[in-house]
């Protein structure tokens, strides 16, 4: 991404977002204060609002940066599996590797960004679960194909499973935030899989 001008010069906006980024996954969106942010960034404050109109223009842009990188596992699963078995091996795995990546904090900065806020951030809390809302709701969408197209036994409830999963996947994160190493997970990922019983025309992993 191109710079962008501020403090009488350009800063990179890629590298200025990868350190937001860091910021808010560390202390979360209520921790993390604009001094915090401007020291992290290395520009001033009114470099910040011009470029990004404030701390929660900010932080969606950094969240958008998340998505384009380190968190960008989720979307490329749901791309590249069309076999809902199978994505959920991924999904589970890719989590287990991600989110105990020791080279940043840990954990899903969607999930752990914004657990508790006061009423004046509401609406952050509120943009952050409807993200992850979505997932669940793709994933029984896919479950439900597949049942449909026969690769999926009809015991196979795709709004329980999805739910399952998606408590599941939000519990790997702060357990990875907690200290949890990827081979731990990783079993959490295949006791989950066993969980779900065998699956006809598909192989989990």
């Amino acid at each position: 991404m191109a710079g962008v001008r501020g403090q009488g010069r350009k800063f990179d906006v890629d590298s200025a977002l990868d350190q937001a980024m860091f910021a808010f996954w560390e202390h979360g969106y209520e921790g993390t204060s604009v001094s915090m942010l401007t020291s992290a960034m290395g520009i001033n404050p009114p470099s910040l609002y011009s470029a990004f109109g404030g701390k929660e223009g900010l932080f969606f842009a950094a969240i958008e940066r998340y998505l384009a990188t380190r968190g960008d596992f989720m979307e490329r699963a749901f791309a590249e599996e069309p076999d809902a078995a199978k994505l959920i091996s991924r999904l589970l795995n890719d989590a287990a590797l991600h989110y105990t990546d020791e080279s940043c904090p840990g954990g899903c900065l969607i999930i752990s960004s914004a657990v508790g806020v006061t009423d004046a951030n509401r609406s952050i809390a509120d943009r952050l679960r409807d993200m992850r809302n979505a997932n669940v709701f793709l994933l029984a969408e896919r479950i439900s194909a597949n049942i449909a197209d026969g690769i999926l036994p009809p015991s196979w409830e795709p709004v329980d499973v999805a739910e399952f999963i998606g408590v599941i996947i939000q519990g790997m994160s702060q357990r990875a935030r907690d200290g949890a190493t990827r081979r731990q997970l990783e079993q959490v990922a295949e006791m989950t899989l066993a969980s779900l019983g065998p699956v006809p025309n598909s192989t989990a992993r």
